[in-house]
């Protein structure tokens, strides 16, 4: 772990002196503003509302503007991690500097999270709005939360394995995005395939299943078992990648 806090200062700071994290920042918060809107809008004309399917259970689980950044930011986040070093030359210095390539790996994917969990902050303002005018669920808004942050430090491990394996931030990022579409179609799959192991497993993938479970305060520890092995599975091979960069 050795040159972790360095390595995460370093690629903080990076992150916000850069267009990169500013621009998909009002892209995402956009979006999500009109995902809001829209959800507000909708429920403000009816007057019986399913404790099910509120507004909050709504904007968690049940629309489709709630995946589309998961599906591109995360990509376009982590795609910079190694490829850009890789590219620029930077990487080389690094490599021979005191540090570990543990602390290398987790220094980098944490500045990433940081900046990831930094883009939905503003969103709990939405939530406070909602707590103004009716009673609002802490515990389900939490949960709804940890289900954002979970599905999302999957993706970024996923987009720090594909940028460790080229150095094209634009190959990087397609190929972490062809992967997380990959996990999410298969996810798909529990509304598609017949009663069996294969629904069962798409079911236990499914980042739409996950979103509305929590959305609703229900929290699978099996799931959390799948979010922390997309996590550690990714950035265990980009360990390994990097130490094979530290031998040539």
């Amino acid at each position: 772990m050795s040159g972790f806090w360095p390595i995460f200062k370093r690629e903080l700071f990076s992150y916000f002196v850069t267009p990169l994290a500013w621009v998909t920042m009002t892209a995402f918060l956009l979006l999500q503003g009109l995902h809001f809107y829209l959800i507000v809008a909708s429920f403000a004309g009816q007057v019986d509302l399913s404790t099910d399917a509120g507004p909050v259970q709504t904007f968690f689980g049940q629309t489709v503007l709630l995946y589309l950044p998961l599906l591109f930011v995360c990509p376009v986040l982590s795609m910079r991690i190694f490829a850009e070093e890789r590219r620029s030359g930077t990487i080389e210095p690094l490599l021979t500097a005191p540090v570990g390539t543990v602390g290398v790996v987790l220094g980098k994917y944490a500045a990433v999270f940081v900046t990831y969990v930094a883009m939905w902050a503003p969103t709990g303002f939405y939530m406070v709005l909602l707590a103004r005018y009716g009673e609002l669920d802490w515990n389900v808004v939490m949960s709804g939360y940890a289900a954002v942050l979970a599905t999302g430090a999957g993706y970024l491990a996923l987009g720090t394995m594909t940028s460790a394996m080229t150095k094209s931030q634009l190959a990087a990022a397609i190929s972490s995005a062809m992967a997380i579409m990959g996990l999410f179609m298969l996810g798909i799959g529990e509304f598609i395939f017949p009663e069996g192991t294969l629904r069962e497993l798409s079911g236990y993938v499914s980042a739409w299943a996950q979103m509305n479970d929590f959305a609703r305060g229900i929290i699978d520890s099996r799931r959390l078992v799948f979010d922390a092995t997309v996590v550690v599975l990714p950035l265990f091979i980009t360990v390994r990648a990097v130490d094979s960069w530290r031998l040539e």
